[in-house]
């Protein structure tokens, strides 16, 4: 388990990839054209075609004492449509903006990263047998940029699973990793973020694996005075992989598939009665609802990242 400040310096890492900030940036507004995610938002760019920006949106319009709720709450049906018209929407693009500033905004935000991205890697690394603070900052960065999962199973098909010595197979995983964000095709834009494992690469050859301030990083230093509060710089834009799982929840007609069996399967393996059917009918919501209560997670319903880590679903 990696302390406060070790996890403050791999989001400082992750946020020098998203927004070239050592703090990141709640306030940024990116689209660039032929990124997968589309329009990306936040201080770690969570995006509209995942279906994060929506949830992120919509809990930040439910939180009390905010200042732009009521405009964003308008937008909320095309959010959860993931409707990519909105990628050049000038008004929705200023009150995200705008919204950055709200201190409500800001700690939604670092509640929601936490549950949708910081949680999953660290449950997903603790699976693996990865302790190192280095290692799980790797597993934090594939889980916001994307295929962590894709990359583990072709590691683990190349060398095995990480053995008691876990810096190898870590090794391995970021090797293995950048030849695929290097072989992809170049309108994803993946090929120009190989970067990032360099970055890796180059924290390893420093024998930074306990991630022990300061550090540099692509030019920043990352200290303990940098992690404090600073004013905003400009943003870098990053292509961002999107992940196939889909958002699911109570709707009309039904949501119905094999994903929504899998996530039945495990309320059921979790104590929850539930009749698994593959259908997200009102006894699924229910069920999902108490779950999400049980495990102290906003219980609205929606199966998304949050929900299926603290499933086991990784």
């Amino acid at each position: 388990m990696v302390n406060a400040l070790q996890k403050a310096t791999c989001k400082a890492i992750v946020n020098l990839f998203e927004t070239g900030t050592v703090r990141g940036r709640y306030d940024s507004v990116v689209f660039v054209e032929g990124d997968a995610g589309h329009l990306t938002y936040g201080s770690s760019q969570t995006t509209l075609a995942s279906g994060n920006l929506f949830l992120l949106i919509d809990r930040y319009c439910k939180a009390k004492n905010n200042l732009f709720g009521d405009p964003l709450s308008a937008y909320l049906g095309r959010l959860e449509a993931r409707d990519f018209s909105l990628d050049t929407d000038a008004t929705l693009r200023g009150l995200l903006h705008s919204a950055g500033s709200d201190p409500v905004m800001q700690d939604t935000q670092d509640s929601f990263f936490d549950a949708v991205y910081w949680t999953p890697a660290e449950a997903a690394a603790a699976a693996m047998g990865l302790k190192l603070p280095l290692s799980v900052g790797v597993v934090y960065d594939s889980t916001i940029h994307g295929a962590w999962q894709m990359m583990r199973n072709r590691t683990v098909s190349t060398i095995g699973a990480p053995t008691a010595d876990e810096r190898p197979w870590i090794k391995k995983y970021i090797e293995v990793r950048r030849a695929w964000l290097a072989g992809s095709p170049a309108e994803s834009l993946l090929p120009k973020t190989v970067y990032r494992m360099d970055t890796f690469r180059t924290l390893i050859a420093a024998d930074a694996w306990d991630l022990a301030l300061p550090l540099n990083v692509r030019g920043a230093e990352i200290s303990t005075a940098t992690l404090k509060p600073t004013a905003n710089t400009p943003i870098v834009a990053s292509a961002v992989l999107v992940e196939t799982a889909r958002l699911l929840s109570l709707r009309n007609p039904a949501m119905f598939g094999d994903d929504v069996g899998e996530v039945q399967e495990a309320l059921k393996a979790a104590g929850q009665q539930i009749v698994v059917d593959k259908v997200f009918g009102p006894q699924t919501d229910k069920v999902v609802r108490a779950f999400q209560k049980k495990k102290k997670l906003i219980a609205d319903g929606i199966v998304g990242a949050a929900t299926r880590s603290a499933l086991g679903l990784h």
